[in-house]
This record gives C-alpha cells, structure tokens and sequence, in this order.
C-alpha cells in the first residue's frame, strides 16, 4: 500500500476530526493572530499585555498535544454530556461583543471537545496543554488585582529609595512617589512586576513540565518560590535604575528600559535566570536531599 493510499485511509477515519479541526482553525485563527501582532507590536491592551508568555507558550502547548496523539487516538471513545454544554458556552461568548468571553471562548470549545470525544480520560490526557492555553488567554484578572497591589508599590518605592541613599543621592521618599533631582518617579500599579511575575511563573510551570519535574512538590515548590523572588528582585532593581535615569535626565536611557528593546533584554536575563535555577535543582537540590519524586510514589 503506498504512502498515498495510507494517508487517505487516515484520512477517512479521522475526517469528522479533521473536520472539526479545521472549523477551529478558521474561527480562532484571526483571534491568535490579533493576540500575537499585540504582543510584539505592544499594541493590546496593558491589562493584556500582561499574557505575552502566550508568544512561546501556545506552540508548547500545541507541541504538547500533538505529541500526546498517539495516546488520544489510543483512548477509548467516550462522551461526556458537559462537553456539549461547554460547546455551546464557547459559541456563545465567541459571537459575544465582549473581548474577554471571546478569548476565553478558546479555552471552553477545547474542553468541551476533549470531553465530547474522550470523556474524562481525554481531558486528563490534554490538561497540562490546556492549562498553558488556559495562563496564556488575554483576560481583565490583572485590572482587578491592580487595587491591591499598593502594599508592594510601596515595599518596591521603599527599598528602591533605601537603595539611592546608600549612593548618596538626595532621595524623598513618599509613599509610592520618590523624589530625585527635583523630579518625581511614581511606582505605579504596572511597574510593581506583575507582568514579568505572570511571565516567570509561566514559564517555570514550562521548565518543570519539560524536565519532567512537574510531579515533583519539592522541586515545583522551589523553582516557583526562586521565580516569585528572582522577579520581585528584578523588578525592584529595574526601578531603582529607572529613578536614577529619571531623576538625573537620561530620558533616552530611561524610555530603553521603559519601554523600549532593554526591558525585553531585562525579561529574558530573568528567564535566563529561571534555566539556570531548574538546572541547578536537577543536578544538586534534588539528588542532596534524596527525596522520591510524588509521581514515583
């Protein structure tokens, strides 16, 4: 038989797959593209711009999925009535005029359709792509964590200002406001981290999955802990240095960092960072303290 006539007996078999697949591709594939030109062009909105992880980790969920085929075809064919609930959810929110419900429709039509074909078993076999298409949807969820995230702005304005007096500038420091060279700096709710702390975390739960440590809790627990720490570090420093452009008149240098290609470089020093930290707990963290992996358990 030759590659030919295989490919479409395949075909065939799968073509309400196929079918279906194709369906969603010509439905989301507008809305992924506007997602991406909006992330690097940094044309979306703040709020979600705080989901540009999605830029690496869309494919990896989608390289996840594709190597789990063989598993799914494997799997036996079950259907799970809140699958077609969930299906008609998704195209509801998706011929909604409300961005978020149209973005998470995405998310809700992949579930519905793991439990259409597969049940509970399929759902189980896609969670990890899943979750990460799940972390990686634009949403309005960092606008309602903003509010409360003057406690650290005002931890952040602190120490960066403790850290400008020990360099002997001439800092006033006022709640979120610090005050150099007769210019002030504010500490606003964007510039606290929380999209390089989303970013971090993402991409740790990435490190794990791939290392195949992502069933252990000792090393979750600690590459998420170093990434929420590595990232608070880096954000302080990076306003530290942004008040002492600020405050001295080094607008070029300060709008690099802000918003030009050095924040990025920051960002990816961080990431760097991440790698060389999972690195470090395969090769020492988990061999000294001899614990099992919970997956072996």
């Amino acid at each position: 038989m030759s590659t030919r006539q295989k490919f479409i007996i395949a075909l065939e078999k799968n073509l309400l797959t196929v079918a279906i697949a194709i369906l969603i591709f010509l439905m989301y594939a507008p809305l992924i593209i506007y997602w991406y030109q909006g992330w690097l062009n940094k044309s979306i909105s703040v709020e979600h711009e705080y989901f540009s992880h999605g830029i690496i980790g869309l494919p990896f969920a989608g390289y996840i999925a594709w190597t789990n085929r063989q598993k799914w075809q494997n799997l036996a064919n079950v259907f799970h009535p809140l699958g077609a609930v969930l299906l008609g959810i998704a195209g509801v929110w998706y011929i909604s005029a409300i961005p978020d419900l149209i973005n998470l429709s995405l998310i809700i039509m992949l579930v519905g359709i793991c439990l259409w074909f597969k049940g509970m078993p399929g759902l189980k076999l896609m969670g990890m792509p899943l979750l990460f298409i799940l972390l990686a949807s634009p949403n309005n969820i960092p606008y309602l964590i903003e509010p409360y995230a003057l406690p650290l702005q005002k931890f952040i304005a602190g120490i960066a200002g403790f850290i400008l007096i020990q360099l002997q500038m001439n800092v006033t420091i006022d709640q979120i406001y610090l005050y150099v060279g007769g210019k002030i700096v504010e500490v606003a709710p964007h510039c606290v981290g929380l999209k390089m702390l989303f970013t971090s975390l993402y991409f740790s739960l990435m490190l794990l999955y791939w290392n195949g440590a992502i069933g252990s809790r000792i090393q979750t627990t600690f590459l998420l802990v170093s990434a929420v720490l590595l990232s608070v570090s880096a954000n302080i420093l990076r306003n530290t240095v942004l008040t002492i452009f600020h405050g001295t008149g080094q607008d070029e240098a300060f709008h690099w960092l802000h918003d030009g290609w050095g924040g990025d470089m920051y960002s990816a020093c961080i990431l760097l960072l991440l790698i060389i930290i999972m690195k470090w707990v395969d090769n020492y963290l988990t061999s000294s303290l001899d614990f099992p992996n919970e997956s072996d358990i």
